[in-house]
């Protein structure tokens, strides 16, 4: 394993921070397969899942098992993990611009399309090559004037030629979920099978360009561009990974996490199997569009109790939760809009009015625009 160092830009004087990846196998031999974890910086799931992560590839590689690269990123957000006020840690938003730690990745798809083009061919594999290059150069040119605008051009290049992108991630109270962008379900299909997932939520750019999509959507996207002129396969498979609620950090979690992850990596050759390849387990959820996914708001602030719990079936009109005002004694009942899973709710107890506080993944479309709010 060799332990990379990436200085990011000093933001004042006599502060400097940096970005640490543990490379693993060796490049160029097989797939590629990049994991970060906790991007959010409060999401701590995601490294503890890492730190079991690294037990298993450590020992893999000493076996030999490697059939690819590995590159494990164990905390993704060393800004974000420095941000606290008043002994509460503000990991979701960079304190200086305000901007969410898992957006607005830059986008290059058409400059590296036109500077790839003239290479392209009839072989698909070629053209996975070409334009991995092409992108890779032009998000090295890219600017990072600013200590998070050089985050995102790190991460970027460390992932942007992996075949598969797993950011670990968490929400606040939840179940097992994934995100992916739809074209990617076919190859995500038995990932969400090995971590157990409660639902995987597909969408096809999403908005504001997230760390994952911008991960997978250029090969999609370059396919649009090109059309019958060359083949371009979906040639990364990138998903966000909700490792369940803040809370639920614990050895027993991780380590049945990072297992299912080493048996997905085995099902896809990265790693060698010890005996036969782990059978792929029966689904425990399925596939829902994200813009079926409804959140739930509050009209009003006030205390929050909720009356039913993560994982239940819902109703379309059923209630949920109530905030009650403590002055006026006040209840407003808090209802689902669709027939769907309540797969995820939030951690705080008190609400201000217009607060999201749940969400509910029903099974068809109604939502446009953008689809991921804060998350």
């Amino acid at each position: 394993m060799q332990l990379r160092q990436h200085p990011l830009p000093s933001p004042t004087p006599g502060t400097q921070r940096e970005l640490v990846s543990l490379h693993y196998g060796r490049p160029g031999e097989g797939q590629k397969v990049y994991i970060q974890a906790s991007l959010h910086a409060d999401e701590l799931p995601g490294m503890l899942t890492a730190w079991h992560l690294r037990r298993h590839f450590d020992a893999l590689e000493a076996a030999g098992r490697l059939r690819g690269e590995i590159v494990l990123v164990p905390m993704a957000n060393p800004i974000g993990m420095s941000q606290w006020w008043l002994q509460s840690h503000l990991g979701r938003f960079e304190g200086l611009s305000g901007e969410n730690f898992n957006r607005h990745y830059p986008e290059h798809i058409e400059a590296a399309a036109r500077h790839a083009e003239p290479r392209l061919g009839a072989d698909a594999a070629h053209n996975v090559a070409v334009l991995r290059a092409a992108l890779r150069t032009e998000i090295q040119a890219g600017s990072a004037d600013t200590e998070l605008k050089a985050l995102r051009k790190t991460l970027m290049l460390l992932a942007c030629d992996a075949d598969v992108v797993l950011d670990l991630h968490c929400d606040a109270q939840a179940m097992m979920h994934l995100y992916t962008e739809t074209p990617c379900w076919p190859q995500c299909e038995p990932l969400a099978a090995y971590l157990g997932a409660a639902v995987t939520l597909l969408a096809t750019d999403s908005g504001d360009n997230p760390f994952d999509e911008a991960c997978s959507q250029v090969w999609w996207k370059w396919a649009r561009h090109f059309g019958d002129r060359f083949p371009i396969p979906q040639a990364t498979l990138s998903v966000t990974v909700e490792l369940r609620g803040q809370q639920d950090v614990s050895h027993e979690l991780a380590a049945k996490d990072a297992q299912a992850i080493v048996d997905f990596l085995i099902h896809r050759g990265v790693i060698a199997a010890d005996g036969a390849v782990p059978p792929v387990p029966v689904p425990v959820g399925d596939a829902r569009p994200l813009a079926g996914s409804m959140p739930i708001p509050s009209p009003v602030g006030g205390v929050l109790t909720f009356l039913r719990e993560v994982g239940a079936e819902v109703k379309a009109g059923d209630v949920i939760a109530q905030v009650i005002d403590p002055i006026t004694a006040q209840v407003t009942d808090l209802k689902s809009p669709v027939d769907g899973l309540l797969f995820a709710r939030d951690t705080l107890r008190l609400v201000t009015a217009g607060a999201r506080v749940a969400k509910v993944a029903g099974r068809e479309a109604t939502r446009t625009g953008k689809l991921l709010g804060a998350r």
